[in-house]
């Protein structure tokens, strides 16, 4: 029997696709969803979404239909999760980020102690998705330290829009556990502000000005000490095309890391490009949570695999779209129940009753 999940409900775009077959997969249970991307324009799948959704067929041995570019339904019927290694391409510069979104809590517990591999092509550094920087320096540092995710990322080359052309590499080593809860309430004090800056096909100068322009950013706000941004230039032949950004990250003494970034564009400056990353940092901070507003959605899930109670602060700015759709999906495939609160303080925090995941045993 078909659990029926709709595709236009709040964020209305490709993470509940993501968070709903990753779920599927995990549980054993077949999903029809409708109204694919319901709220873009246009509405259904692209390419990106179809690659996804068909590499976590292949790793949960499922029975697909509809996957196919402009469709608005598919079924997503799981079989036996399979470790391996596997491939995936989006062909265009669509997100290789979104790619291991889809495919990483799968294999955390495929049904082997054996390690598993993806090789995923497409881009790496995109505007509307994770920047493969951000998952490398702020996602996996903190799914390792609090839910004990043994995950190895290596970036092998790069890929802008609208080239693409990017190389991932990640190494997934299943688990026999549930993942461990985690309670982050209290934020502490900033004990250090990284970056990298990167252009590549582009001369080298850009990166070092989108670095200055950041830390000079930084300063003017009183984040002057403990910021060490790093610059670099691709060589020619490790990218398909030109392009550049930056992600920065601050560590937090009370365990959280808040990360923020920006994709070069035409017609803007490298220094406006760096002062737009530092401007989201300075943002995540004043919030004063311990996860940034693209981290917040991101461990949703992982929230509701773990064992027992976890609980996060949100900040001040509340909750994003992209994290109230993931409480929802949740909800709706699995046993775990969310409780969202304000303090006294005016900071939002998330609270899940975890199912404690350990597998299907197959």
């Amino acid at each position: 029997m078909f659990t029926l999940i709709d595709g236009s409900v709040l964020e209305g775009g490709g993470q509940i696709l993501r968070n709903s077959v990753s779920l599927s997969a995990l549980l054993g249970k077949p999903i029809s969803i409708h109204k694919v991307r319901n709220g873009r324009k246009p509405p259904g799948l692209k390419n990106q979404h179809r690659t996804g959704i068909q590499l976590a067929a292949e790793i949960a041995s499922a029975h697909l239909t509809g996957a196919k570019n402009g469709s608005s339904a598919i079924d997503f019927v799981p079989g036996p999760i399979k470790p391996g290694n596997y491939m995936a391409d989006s062909v265009t510069a669509g997100a290789t980020t979104l790619l291991l979104q889809i495919s990483l809590p799968i294999l955390l517990f495929s049904s082997s102690p054996t390690p598993s591999s993806l090789r995923l092509l497409g881009g790496t550094n995109c505007t509307m998705a994770p920047q493969i920087d951000y998952i490398q320096r702020v996602f996996l540092p903190f799914a390792t330290r609090h839910f004990d995710l043994k995950v190895d990322l290596e970036l092998r080359k790069r890929g802008y829009f609208p080239k693409g052309g990017g190389e991932v590499h990640v190494t997934v080593l299943p688990r026999a556990t549930a993942l461990k809860s985690v309670s982050l309430l209290e934020r502490g004090t900033v004990s250090s502000i990284r970056g990298i800056a990167h252009v590549a096909g582009l001369p080298a100068h850009l990166g070092k000005t989108m670095a200055e322009g950041a830390t000079r950013r930084l300063a003017q706000s009183g984040y002057a000490d403990s910021v060490e941004i790093e610059s670099t230039r691709e060589k020619n032949d490790n990218t398909a095309g030109a392009g550049s950004g930056i992600v920065l990250w601050a560590e937090l003494s009370g365990g959280g890391i808040i990360g923020a970034s920006a994709v070069g564009k035409k017609g803007a400056s490298a220094n406006a490009v760096g002062e737009e990353a530092a401007n989201e940092l300075i943002k995540g901070l004043e919030a004063g949570g311990v996860v940034d507003e693209w981290l917040q959605d991101q461990v949703i899930l992982f929230m509701c695999l773990a064992e027992g109670t976890s609980e996060i602060n949100c900040g001040k700015l509340g909750l994003t779209l992209h994290t109230k759709t993931a409480i929802w999906i949740a909800e709706q495939l699995t046993e775990a129940r969310f409780e969202v609160t304000v303090d006294d303080s005016g900071h939002t925090i998330v609270r899940c009753t975890g199912i404690g995941y350990t597998g299907r045993g197959l």
